[in-house]
């Protein structure tokens, strides 16, 4: 086994060992992590269509952002809508096709403000804004869902573009720098047949959720991990094998070697024996 301390060998152990922990203790449990967070953010939503609308201010009080205990519950609101002070979540993808959010700042009855998603409109490219309805004036009543602002990992600003603020999270946080609006953390996504909705972003019931996605990647990085293994195992097996093989060969052929005549000094010479006869 002493092959196995070969730089060659050290290397490949090292690479083979290094991947099956990184699939053991990081990739694995990273995506069991995200199964629990994804069924029990399903589990939210189900609850949601089970309970009735209840007021913004019964739920939540002035100045308290969205956590995550109230995500996916269902508010009614009335205030009026801010259209001067829209922005757009741009590079989303809706059904395959290019599409824009609207986030549209308002303002309710009681003098807060927050962000309402009013869904989406395709684009016939990614970056060229379609047109699509203004709010309605003047108080309105609406029913949405409670959201948490989504994170834009790079932290890019908010920018003016063909006429429309734009930034790459639905993240009512920059756009609260963008306008000077006092905006309370997260957002309330409108649902169907709501006033000032464009085409309403699907919120799915577990009956339409694709189960298991997440736990069967997690299996599937535990199995890489243990095919990592299994093929170290085989190569090391393979290779002790042609060793043996090899050292046997070499004593049969010691052995051959041992058991024949030993080798004339000159091949070609006739024994003198045989040459003047034997006496």
């Amino acid at each position: 086994m002493r092959f196995l301390l070969r730089p060659g060998w050290l290397a490949f152990i090292a690479v083979v060992v290094g991947f099956a922990i990184v699939c053991y203790t990081l990739l694995a449990p990273w995506q069991f992590g995200r199964e629990a967070q994804r069924d029990a953010e399903q589990q939210a939503i189900d609850a949601s269509y089970r309970t009735a609308p209840v007021p913004l201010a019964e739920l939540l009080p002035a100045g308290r952002g969205v956590g995550p205990g109230v995500e996916w519950r269902q508010v009614t609101v009335s205030g009026t809508y801010l259209p001067a002070d829209e922005a757009l979540v741009r590079l989303r993808v809706v059904d395959g096709k290019p599409a824009f959010e609207v986030l549209t700042p308002f303002r309710t009855d009681d003098g807060r403000l927050v962000t309402v998603d009013r869904g989406y409109v395709t684009a016939g490219s990614g970056t060229q804004v379609p047109g699509f309805a203004t709010p309605p004036s003047g108080t309105v009543s609406l029913t949405a869902r409670l959201r948490m602002d989504e994170t834009d990992p790079e932290a890019r600003p908010v920018f003016e573009s063909e006429g429309h603020r734009q930034l790459y999270a639905a993240d009512s946080r920059p756009l609260a720098t963008a306008t000077g609006l006092d905006l309370e953390p997260g957002y309330l996504q409108l649902a169907a047949d709501q006033p000032g909705v464009l085409s309403p972003l699907a919120v799915a019931t577990s009956t339409g959720a694709a189960p298991f996605t997440n736990f069967s990647y997690a299996l599937q990085w535990l199995t890489f991990g243990a095919i990592a293994l299994f093929a170290l195992a085989y190569f090391v097996r393979l290779e002790l094998l042609q060793r043996r093989g090899d050292r046997k060969a070499d004593r049969s052929a010691l052995r051959q070697a041992l058991a024949g005549d030993e080798p004339d000094a000159n091949p070609g010479e006739t024994p003198l024996a045989d040459r003047y006869g034997r006496h």
